[in-house]
């Protein structure tokens, strides 16, 4: 039976997984039973998928990225080159912990960074940038730029990738798309319409 994805032949999918048309997964990946892979993924070298993620579509993993199980991105998502999620806040190597897994949730648009660190049960706001080595220790806000260790806000982001810069009267404006943000009161970002 012919798939609607692509896989290395060097790539190893176990039974029971959805993987969506369009999607590429490439050399000495292991997708595992019960994920859910979207459409028009792509999936580097050595990425292992854990059972029962779930990635949405056009979700881009570079190589050397373990997602582990409690792991959900939405969609358009970007996982930098040998980033890392955790499941267990406190792991011991002799005791099992498998039904202590927490949920990690990455928001539509969401970037993270090479070799950042997400530490587990924290959500990743809607186009939030999570620069390269960060490590994330607690929830990140819509469109908000975060670095360091541990993680800490320095800025805001455009949809589009750009840092934002405020004026006096709490607007930025991205220089690529020429959306308009808004900087509210309760220090939150939203989009403002055209």
């Amino acid at each position: 039976m012919e798939t609607e994805y692509f896989a290395h032949e060097s790539a190893i999918i176990d039974e029971g997984c959805r993987i969506g048309k369009g999607t590429r997964i490439w050399h000495f990946s292991h997708i595992m039973k019960g994920c859910v892979i979207g459409e028009n993924c792509n999936l580097g070298q050595n990425v292992v998928i854990s059972p029962d993620v779930i990635l949405g579509r056009n979700v881009k993993v570079q190589n050397n990225v373990s997602i582990y199980t409690g792991v959900i991105c939405e969609d358009d998502v970007f996982l930098g080159p040998s980033m890392v999620f955790t499941n267990v806040i406190n792991p011991r190597s002799h005791i099992l912990r498998r039904d202590q897994y927490q949920t990690t949730v990455v928001k539509h648009g969401a970037s993270i960074g090479a070799n950042a660190t997400i530490v587990c049960g924290n959500e990743i706001g809607e186009f939030s940038f999570i620069g390269a080595g960060t490590v994330v220790t607690k929830d990140v806000p819509a469109y908000a730029l975060i670095v360091g260790n541990p993680g800490r806000h320095i800025g805001w982001m455009s949809e589009y990738g750009h840092r934002l810069h405020f004026d006096v009267d709490g607007v930025a404006i991205c220089p690529e798309s020429l959306e308009k943000y808004q900087l509210s009161i309760d220090g939150k970002v939203v989009k403002l319409e055209k």
